[in-house]
């Protein structure tokens, strides 16, 4: 039976990878900061792994909550989307309001 390892090298062969750059100290601030919020310990080997170390933080990072108006268009796209309105002479669709996404591709249907 084999055991698991965590050799650098062999992640590295696994992804097709022919190197694996070390976690930058930025990254690595950050990991510990967020390891002393959450009171984890962070694992001493993810620092020679930038992606192990990326995947690690967002497993442990605070999601953004979700609100009911999460999925709203933003102030500008609203803005954005109302000077091309006046632009083209037509009106930005109520729907639109309620749904970045539908702002989204109104914004570029109408460009």
């Amino acid at each position: 039976m084999r055991t698991a390892s965590i050799d650098p090298t062999e992640n590295a062969l696994r992804s097709n990878d022919y190197h694996v750059l070390p976690a930058t100290e930025k990254q690595i601030r950050f990991a510990q900061s967020l390891a002393s919020r959450t009171k984890e310990e962070l694992p001493s080997e993810l620092a020679a792994d930038r992606r192990r170390l990326s995947r690690w933080i967002e497993a442990h990072c605070r999601k953004p909550d979700q609100s009911p108006f999460s999925s709203y268009p933003s102030s500008k796209q609203v803005a954005f989307a109302e000077r091309i309105a006046r632009i083209k002479r037509r009106d930005v669709p109520r729907e639109c309001f309620r749904d970045k996404t539908l702002m989204s591709k109104w914004i570029d249907s109408n460009r």
